[in-house]
């Protein structure tokens, strides 16, 4: 299992993080927690890695975004997560990556990367390593 679950704003960067961590046609194609609350939370098929950007002001008030709360405040998705990996933006000091700290603190999982804005190519590569790692197998390569 290889499971991703990610949420991303209306700016796109953990969007377009991954889609460029997972390729078209890979066995582990992720799914989106919606930025929309009227739209359908996903459901987790399995144990899953949430990829989740960071949101707080200069205080680390606000860092997770709502729909992440409001998908993990589920407690049949919250028991299934097995790490956390997080953006930011390095600009904000000490609340880079906090949401990933604080998620991984509240549901007791490793926070496995933080990455800035949409990454690079060495996070892309990072993150792919880590996954391979983290759940035993090679899990994002073609299917």
């Amino acid at each position: 299992m290889c499971g991703l679950i990610y949420y991303s704003s209306a700016s796109g960067n953990t969007a377009r993080f991954v889609q460029r961590l997972v390729p078209p046609g890979s066995a582990c194609q992720p799914q989106r927690i919606p930025v929309s609350p009227s739209e359908p939370m996903p459901q987790p098929g399995g144990p899953y890695v949430l990829i989740c950007p960071t949101y707080a002001d200069g205080e680390g008030r606000g860092a997770v975004p709502k729909q992440v709360i409001r998908f993990l405040n589920d407690p049949e998705r919250r028991a299934l997560i097995r790490g956390v990996i997080a953006g930011g933006n390095r600009n904000f000091g000490q609340t880079y990556g906090l949401a990933g700290r604080i998620i991984a603190d509240k549901c007791n999982v490793p926070l496995l990367y933080r990455f800035e804005l949409a990454g690079n190519d060495q996070d892309i590569a990072r993150v792919r390593v880590g996954l391979d790692q983290f759940w035993g197998k090679t899990c994002l390569t073609m299917a």
